[in-house]
């Protein structure tokens, strides 16, 4: 089954989510992107046992960062799936991009 998901999408992989930093989410919107969104494994089902429960409180601190600077929060998420739904993940983009587009340009820029 071949999957479509909007071409604006650019997927970052990483051995897992906890590898993902604060940084690396704050770059992203500050380089241009105009929301970032983490997909990890299923809570409790991490390979390296914590990594989503890091990279969940890692998106949260980022959320409240962006509140503190006056930027929609909803520019950053975090879902949890697996990787047997990539339907899944083809919808969460779609529904990512539309949020996004409903927020227009990212106010960093």
């Amino acid at each position: 089954m071949r999957l479509s998901y909007p071409a604006n999408i650019k997927i970052i992989q990483v051995p897992c989510t906890g590898r993902v930093d604060i940084v690396h989410l704050l770059s992203a919107l500050a380089d241009g992107a105009d929301g970032v969104y983490v997909a990890g494994c299923l809570e409790g089902e991490c390979h390296y046992l914590e990594g989503n429960y890091k990279a969940r409180r890692k998106v949260a601190y980022v959320k409240k960062v962006l509140t503190e600077l006056g930027i929609e929060p909803e520019r950053v998420a975090m879902y949890n799936l697996s990787s047997a739904q990539g339907a899944r993940f083809a919808e969460i983009a779609n529904e990512m991009v539309e949020q996004i587009r409903d927020l227009g340009p990212t106010p960093v820029r």
